[in-house]
């Protein structure tokens, strides 16, 4: 009879069964998909152990070097072109603070008697007042001036351009003689309808030289403010805009209240260094007969010729003085309109003075050998201890 799996007779079935030592089942199997060869089978088992004992051998060395490289501290990168560009700065530097103790003719004697004196004090009185008034007018000014040349009205927007390249082509020197010399070409000022009745005043009554002085740094300054004013302006997001019309603002609120508050970041910095240069812009003002701080200088040294070098030393101490001020100011105004953009404010010199005091005296929590470097380490091995998968702390780290 015939076997109806193998199309064999039984008898030929079985003696290969019997003669091979293969069940019947497995000679299906083999006449099926055929597996891989068993003797094979150890042979992939050994390669992925000896792959899993490379890979523990690899990460245990890795977690060595992790060690080794926490326990060594880390040292900057050497830069000695820069410590000798340094040291001949500071050789020169001293050379020339050698020269101001051992020059007599300095007169630093002299340059106490004058730096408090009350024609001094006097003169540096008109400076702040006259820069302060002209700060003002032209911030105002240049507010002003800015808006009209951002206006979609032709006649605005021209007259405004037309009022920024006059006065930034003309020096300020002479503007400030211009109009000092006012009265030879209109010697009376009118108000009035044209063609109709005026108000005439006579010129010398209305302009006085502070008057002069003010309006002429005023008017040289406007200029410059506005486009300041107009760059900051252009530098706030146009998106800015559309929300502020979105919302249904009246487009003068949108622009104090959503516009130039923005607007400030970038207008500050600049027009603070406006003010630092309207400041040193004010000694012009002697020219048009007003006593400020040079003047007096200039006075004083025309009556004590032996003094002009410790009055000019004077003038200078003051200068540094207020624009230094200033710049304190400017820091802090800058500070304040930040808030808001930034996450954290910048330190103030105060508080960076201060982290570098703690840092050289080891206080600090990132300095190498600190009193902080044993819970670094202990954190750092916890971490490597947990494995992959563990997440690192910015604070602890």
């Amino acid at each position: 009879m015939t076997d109806t799996r193998t199309g064999l007779p039984r008898d030929a079935t079985s003696a290969v069964a019997g003669t091979d030592g293969v069940d019947a089942t497995d000679v299906d199997h083999a006449a099926g998909a055929p597996d891989a060869p068993r003797a094979s089978r150890p042979t992939v088992a050994s390669n992925a152990t000896d792959a899993t004992d490379a890979t523990d051998a690899t990460a245990t060395s890795v977690d060595a070097a992790g060690r080794a490289a926490l326990d060594r501290p880390v040292l900057p990168l050497r830069h000695p072109l820069r410590w000798i560009a340094a040291a001949v700065v500071l050789v020169v530097l001293l050379n020339f603070v050698e020269t101001l103790f051992t020059n007599e003719s300095w007169g630093w004697p002299a340059v106490g008697k004058w730096l408090f004196s009350p024609a001094i004090l006097t003169g540096l009185q008109l400076t702040l007042l006259a820069t302060a008034l002209s700060a003002v007018i032209s911030f105002t000014g240049g507010i002003v001036v800015a808006i009209a040349r951002l206006s979609h009205n032709p006649v605005l927007s021209g007259l405004a351009w037309g009022y920024v390249w006059l006065f930034r082509s003309v020096p300020l020197i002479l503007v400030l003689v211009f109009l000092y010399n006012l009265g030879s070409l209109y010697p009376t000022i009118g108000i009035g309808i044209p063609f109709g009745p005026q108000v005439e005043v006579t010129t010398a009554n209305v302009l006085g030289d502070l008057a002069i002085g003010v309006i002429g740094l005023s008017l040289s300054e406007i200029a410059y403010a506005s486009e300041i004013v107009r760059a900051g302006v252009l530098a706030v997001d146009h998106g800015q805009h559309e929300a502020a019309q979105a919302l249904g603002l009246p487009r003068r609120r949108q622009f104090v209240r959503v516009i130039l508050p923005q607007a400030l970041r970038s207008i500050v910095p600049a027009f603070v260094n406006q003010v630092v240069g309207l400041l040193k812009a004010s000694s012009l003002l002697f020219y048009v007969s007003l006593l400020d701080l040079f003047g007096v200088v200039q006075n004083l040294s025309s009556t004590y010729p032996t003094d002009i070098i410790p009055l000019l030393v004077v003038a200078t101490l003051w200068y540094l003085a207020l624009t230094s001020a200033v710049s304190v100011v400017q820091y802090y105004v800058e500070r304040w309109t930040a808030r808001g953009s930034v996450r954290a404010l910048p330190p103030t010199p105060f508080q960076r003075v201060r982290a570098a005091v703690r840092r050289g005296s080891g206080r600090g929590s990132g300095r190498p050998g600190g009193p902080d470097r044993p819970r670094q380490a202990a954190s750092a091995a916890r971490v490597v201890a947990s494995g992959p998968a563990s997440t690192i702390d910015d604070r602890t780290i």
